[in-house]
């Protein structure tokens, strides 16, 4: 899967297609889909009941939910002949670390139970190790932060922090994921209580609240410390204890402390106005997360993919990672056409994981690797600095 690229050898992801095509030869076709829809289908007949739901649900009519899908068929990129694309490199730098491409896996709280062997976390972990794609591993997960990027090979992996109202645990979940290796603190800022989710509502399933994806915590010598027993010999108190910590309203005032608390970089996860963005960079913000929590936290806003040319233009010369509604490979290079330094994928990986595990979500993730490697060759755009060059224009304007 390499290339001889611009300082060296690149993958050249596209060549996926072609290890299927001569496996095809031998009568093997994928045993995954290789198309969103597909997924969709496959994880529908596999994933229990309310896991689906969980997974597949937004908020309220999850009109939200669907814009950000379908407004990246609004933006579209003008092809250019005539360049040499026979190499393309689609290698990042992101906090100073140069990496092969500029997809990672975006944070999912319920990876746990996506798996049958309920260890989901470590199985993206594995796919990350597989496709060299980074893990944005959750604070919400089956397995404590430090067995899982013990999984991530030589792959970095960045740590998701639902910040609890104890700052005490707080600073401890960030001295754990910055002693175990994780390369950047992703601070979710829309998450300190949940959304109107009616799919969840109408089965009354709330996972953590049934004791799922909190290892996180029960593993915390903080949170243990909150406890009259271990939390694994009273659960049900355990998960008290847990609803009563979850979920600090963080503000402004709260970005010094986190500065404070750890060396890592700090990315301000849910910024969605360019005036926000603006104001996380003269605070010292390493960098923001353009991203509505692909729907799921609020509804009757404005897709994803429309708010980041703001986002990008308010944070000067500050990353913008970016997340909500990516499918596939061509919404990849939209998103970077837009500005974007990285692009998170959140629920196709997931469906993968809950087809094949580690090998589903790593299928999956070549896939949408491949497709974004493909459409910069035959659109004449051999590196990433000749997509943002070339920019993505409304489809919808004459």
């Amino acid at each position: 899967m390499g290339g001889n690229g611009p300082g060296g050898t690149t993958p050249h992801y596209g060549d996926y297609q072609n290890e299927i095509y001569f496996r095809g030869l031998q009568g093997v076709a994928p045993a995954y889909p290789v198309d969103f829809a597909g997924l969709v289908e496959r994880a529908s007949a596999a994933l229990p009941p309310q896991v689906l739901s969980y997974v597949q649900g937004g908020c309220g009519d999850e009109n939200t939910q669907d814009r950000n899908a379908a407004a990246f068929g609004e933006w579209g990129m003008i092809p250019r002949m005539l360049r040499d694309c026979s190499v393309r490199n689609l290698s990042i730098s992101l906090f100073g670390e140069t990496l092969p491409s500029p997809v990672f896996m975006s944070p999912i709280g319920v990876n746990g139970i996506c798996t049958q062997d309920r260890h989901g976390d470590i199985a993206a972990a594995k796919a990350s190790a597989i496709t060299g794609v980074p893990f944005m591993a959750s604070t919400l997960a089956n397995d404590p932060l430090e067995d899982v990027i013990k999984h991530c090979g030589g792959t970095p992996a960045y740590f998701q922090l639902y910040t609890p109202k104890n700052r005490e645990l707080a600073e401890s979940l960030i001295s754990r994921a910055e002693n175990a290796g994780y390369r950047a603190i992703v601070v979710t800022l829309d998450t300190w209580l949940t959304g109107w989710r009616p799919r969840d509502l109408q089965t009354a399933n709330f996972p953590q609240l049934r004791g799922d994806v909190l290892e996180n915590y029960f593993s915390d010598p903080v949170f243990q410390s909150l406890l009259q027993d271990p939390p694994h010999a009273n659960p049900a108190m355990a998960v008290q204890v847990w609803a009563s910590v979850f979920g600090e309203v963080l503000t402004w005032d709260h970005l010094p402390w986190l500065r404070q608390s750890t060396k890592l970089p700090i990315v301000l996860k849910g910024i969605c106005h360019g005036d926000d963005a603006r104001r996380a960079a003269d605070l010292g913000v390493d960098a923001v997360f353009c991203s509505n929590h692909g729907g799921r936290q609020a509804n009757g806003g404005v897709a994803a993919i429309d708010m980041l040319p703001g986002v990008v233009e308010g944070s000067g010369d500050m990353p913008v990672l970016f997340d909500s509604g990516v499918r596939s490979g061509t919404d990849v290079i939209k998103a970077m056409a837009l500005g974007a330094a990285a692009v998170g994928v959140g629920r196709p990986y997931a469906y993968g994981l809950a087809l094949g595990g580690a090998e589903g979500a790593a299928h999956v993730l070549r896939c949408i690797l491949a497709e974004a490697d493909l459409f910069m060759a035959v659109n004449g755009y051999p590196t990433l600095a000749d997509v943002r060059a070339e920019g993505a224009r409304r489809t919808n304007v004459g």
